[in-house]
């Protein structure tokens, strides 16, 4: 059996003001291949949400399993699919003080989705220089904009 192939994706959210509008960018890569994704919220939003759509997304579109090689430089999003969700679910998706977990609808969609794949997720420093991250960046401004921008036209 051959070994699974390895989707790379970095990921990035925004919102201004937080919160406010926002959006969201993915980028995924496999051998030479690339797959920009973006999207937004013109209503209220936070930029947590928008950190966590941007994995969801990207995780979407895969069609079969394969090795994920995640990259975002949200310490919310990579803690809490690292260490918090499995106390999160053991606690009935509540918090260690017993308070109802933040983006309760997100979280789990980002547990289902990475239940689908091997995921590895790892952190980069934002606005630093890596250059996945700095288009993912790119598309998150990109899916604001247009998530503004037609919110203005209707």
């Amino acid at each position: 059996m051959s070994e699974p192939e390895t989707v790379t994706i970095h990921t990035d959210g925004a919102c201004v003001p937080n919160p406010g509008p926002g959006g969201w960018g993915a980028l995924l890569r496999i051998g030479s291949h690339e797959l920009e994704l973006c999207g937004g919220e013109a209503g209220q939003t936070t930029n947590n949400r928008m950190e966590l759509t941007a994995p969801i997304k990207a995780l979407e579109v895969l069609t079969r399993r394969v090795r994920v090689e995640l990259y975002t430089d949200s310490t919310y999003v990579r803690s809490g699919i690292t260490s918090w969700v499995a106390g999160w679910k053991r606690n009935g998706w509540l918090t260690s003080a017993k308070q109802p977990v933040k983006n309760v609808d997100l979280w789990k969609e980002l547990d289902a989705a990475c239940q689908l794949h091997d995921v590895t997720w790892h952190w980069v420093k934002g606005h630093n220089g890596d250059e996945g991250n700095e288009r993912a960046d790119r598309l998150a401004a990109r899916g604001l904009n247009e998530a503004v921008q037609a919110a203005a036209a209707s």
